[in-house]
């Protein structure tokens, strides 16, 4: 039964890492390009609310929870999977948890707050924009890659498991 389960949650952890990757890919490759190309009043006020509204939604939940998760199965894995899967889910959480959490709160997050307490139609706004739209994307090249390895890591732990069984 707690085998099951364990396999059951690499498989979620490959897909709900692989959801937050597709997430991060879609502002990297047109998302941010296409506000960095609107009107600058309106590519901030899009911005500032999809940064509103991405706190109540989905997404948040499986940025966050997917944190807990990582080290979770990580810990599990050690005693119950051996060390081969050990090392997969090892490296899967420190990628989610350095490459995915730690920029976001450390870099994306600060950037968003920053946006948000500017007047959309404000010089400083438009001043802030263009360093914003190129920083911010920068970061979130980061987050797609890492949230992709971390994917990749819990696919090879369960593929690891598969092979054992």
């Amino acid at each position: 039964m707690i085998q099951q389960l364990f396999e059951i949650s690499l498989v979620a952890a490959t897909l709900a890492t692989g959801l937050v990757a597709g997430v991060f890919l879609s502002f990297s490759d047109f998302v941010m390009r296409a506000l960095g190309r609107a009107e600058p009043a309106a590519g901030i006020e899009a911005m500032q609310m999809i940064n509103r509204e991405v706190y109540r939604s989905l997404f948040a939940t499986l940025l966050l929870g997917l944190a807990f998760v990582s080290i979770l199965l990580a810990v599990v894995g050690i005693y119950l999977a051996g060390p081969d899967v050990a090392l997969w889910l090892a490296a899967a959480a420190g990628f989610y948890i350095l490459g995915v959490v730690a920029v976001t709160a450390r870099k994306n997050v600060p950037m968003n707050q920053r946006l948000d307490r500017m007047e959309h139609q404000s010089p400083d706004a438009y001043a802030y924009w263009a360093s914003y739209t190129r920083d911010w994307t920068r970061r979130n090249h980061l987050r797609w890659v890492a949230a992709l390895a971390a994917s990749i890591g819990y696919l090879g732990a369960t593929v690891t498991v598969a092979g054992q069984v």
